[in-house]
């Protein structure tokens, strides 16, 4: 459990420790901090590796996971695992407070494999299970209990980031993982098991159905107009002014053109970047305070805290990466207060979207807000 720290950018430091059953957690600290607590519990077995199987009709890998039936589900607060080590509560996190932690999920979707782990090619009917290989960890962006990501401090939020753009540099470097997908899910709406404030991170060894979609129209619209795909889309929305919500000196804020979703925000940096590693640390210190308006906006709209799914869409680790463009997409399903879009047949049997809204509408509402 020798204790190890790496100075990162921010005056952010990474401390590195081992808990009970082996797996690593991280603390990440604006300064220097003391983080030799160790973990007092027993040890415990890891769950084993699930496995990939293809979907013939669609050619997509789906992960089965069936360790994860037993994964913790809503937990009062003062049993919650993601809060610190307190008299009574053995948590995931050691020590009696922290600033950022990341740490493997405990029931993994995905893991690492044996050294020798390929993905199969394609081959129909023929083509063989094989380990999901990947990685899953959570990342707890504070340790009070009671606060959410969008009301954290500026200050809070750029720890935050910076443990984004570490992971992501660190997981691409693993030999079989071939996309990283940092995201947050906010409330119970939207299939939250655990109350407190936290993301995760999913590092694929496939491409993800989506990813491949965008990476083919991202292409195409390269080889047509010689420009990247959303440099385009971003210059419209500037022209267009109709859907932007948000701008500083380096990000932009925008409902999207075609938004899937009630309320829909896209944020991306005014100077594009294939993922949250290649992120210049002006704009990383420029982050915080439009993340904190878009949520505000968004619990603004009508008073109430929104559920939502903010995920960050970045550049594979080895294709790509001249025409993919790091961007956070934030979707909420409330359409009203009590009422939520839920994806029904069209959408989720034939992935065709229905707005009941133009995007200009809930940009409008969106702007609405009184911050």
């Amino acid at each position: 459990m020798t204790l190890s720290q790496t100075p990162l950018s921010g005056g952010i430091i990474r401390s590195d420790r081992q808990m009970a059953d082996s797996r690593s957690i991280k603390y990440y600290d604006a300064g220097t901090v003391d983080r030799s607590a160790v973990d007092q519990r027993p040890y415990e077995e890891r769950p084993g590796i699930g496995e990939l199987r293809l979907d013939l009709l669609t050619g997509d890998w789906i992960a089965m996971a069936a360790h994860r039936q037993g994964r913790i589900f809503l937990p009062p607060k003062e049993l919650c695992p993601l809060c610190p080590t307190k008299p009574g509560l053995l948590s995931e996190i050691a020590d009696t407070n922290y600033q950022v932690v990341v740490f493997d999920n405990r029931s993994p979707s995905l893991a690492a494999p044996a050294s020798d782990w390929q993905l199969p090619e394609i081959d129909g009917i023929d083509t063989p299970l094989v380990d999901a290989a990947g990685k899953c960890e959570v990342i707890c962006f504070t340790d009070d209990h009671e606060t959410s990501f969008g009301a954290l401090p500026e200050s809070q939020i750029r720890i935050v980031m910076e443990a984004w753009r570490d992971r992501t540099r660190e997981i691409s470097q693993l030999p079989y993982i071939k996309q990283v997908f940092p995201f947050e899910n906010r409330g119970e709406e939207v299939g939250v098991t655990l109350n407190h404030a936290h993301g995760q991170i999913y590092a694929y060894s496939y491409l993800t159905p989506r990813t491949e979609k965008m990476l083919a129209v991202a292409r195409a619209h390269k080889a047509q107009h010689g420009r990247v795909l959303l440099d385009d889309v971003i210059a419209r929305e500037l022209e267009d002014q109709l859907r932007i919500i948000a701008q500083n000196e380096h990000w932009i804020a925008y409902v999207p053109f075609a938004a899937r979703y009630p309320f829909e925000i896209h944020v991306a940096p005014l100077h594009g970047v294939a993922d949250l590693a290649e992120l210049s640390d002006e704009a990383a210190d420029a982050f915080p305070a439009i993340a904190k308006e878009v949520l505000a906006r968004l619990d603004g709209v009508f008073g109430i805290p929104m559920a939502y799914i903010a995920a960050w869409h970045q550049a594979p680790v080895d294709e790509g990466r001249d025409v993919l463009r790091l961007h956070w997409q934030i979707c909420s399903i409330r359409r009203a207060p009590g009422k939520l879009k839920y994806l029904a047949g069209s959408e989720s049997a034939m992935g065709a979207f229905i707005m009941d809204m133009k995007p200009e509408q809930s940009a409008a509402q969106l702007r609405e807000v009184k911050i």
